[in-house]
């Protein structure tokens, strides 16, 4: 399907992205409500576990944990579910910031806390349609220039579930849809809101598709756009 691993979405239950545990200074920048790093730390794995359980498959998407790796990484595995991790920039186990010997040496500290460590980019499908996670947008940073390009995925029109941005909006924009923590409340997000993202995408494919068709019925007198506002169809969003 695409150049990248596959993985199987469908036993996904969670997913989320830059959670930070233990970083001093990502209230300040994000925006969190914490006076210490240690009431935030708490109130993540609290919220983690208030929604998931041992049983959850979780999907994080990079940017775990920061500060003394050794002491914030175990405080991961306090944190319920069968857990995937996609290595994000500020991750100890990311290639786009870290040596092989530097990933070889901390890799077994993730595992250890809990964590299945997966390529930067990996692909595959949920509920039948093609999908795409990692850390990185196609394009989008908390910069004014796209750190880590050749570490981002290709766009070639498939749905990307992403983090990195710390946006404080979530959700859908074009056919990337950010997960953050940041925007869905300091905790995962159930994968039924990406279930209906795609089916939106794939429902504007649909009509998409029936335009096509139309304009080829109806020929060059009725502008491709005008009958695509007709359906209500943002044809140069998807």
């Amino acid at each position: 399907m695409t150049e990248y691993p596959t993985f199987d979405f469908d036993r996904v239950d969670f997913i989320t992205s830059d959670t930070h545990f233990s970083h001093a200074r990502i209230s300040e920048l994000a925006g969190r409500p914490f006076a210490t790093v240690e009431e935030m730390d708490a109130e993540l794995v609290r919220r983690w576990n208030e929604l998931i359980g041992p049983s959850d498959v979780v999907l994080h998407l990079g940017d775990l944990a920061l500060g003394p790796i050794a002491e914030s990484l175990p405080l991961t595995a306090q944190l319920h579910g069968r857990r995937f991790l996609i290595p994000g920039n500020h991750d100890r186990v990311s290639p786009a910031t870290q040596s092989r010997r530097a990933i070889e040496r901390f890799a077994p500290l993730y595992e250890e806390a809990g964590w299945e460590i997966l390529p930067e980019v990996i692909a595959g499908t949920r509920g039948g349609q093609h999908v795409l996670a990692s850390h990185h947008p196609y394009s989008g940073d908390t910069q004014d220039v796209d750190r880590h390009s050749t570490h981002r995925p290709v766009d070639r029109g498939l749905p990307l579930l992403h983090g990195h941005t710390h946006d404080r909006t979530g959700g859908p924009n074009r056919h990337q849809f950010h997960v953050g923590v940041d925007a869905f409340g300091l905790a995962p997000i159930p994968m039924t809101l990406i279930d209906a993202w795609l089916e939106d995408l794939r429902r504007e494919e649909d009509e998409i598709a029936a335009i096509v068709r139309e304009r080829s019925a109806t020929g060059p007198s009725t502008p491709l756009p005008e009958v695509a506002r007709g359906l209500g169809v943002d044809l140069y969003g998807l």
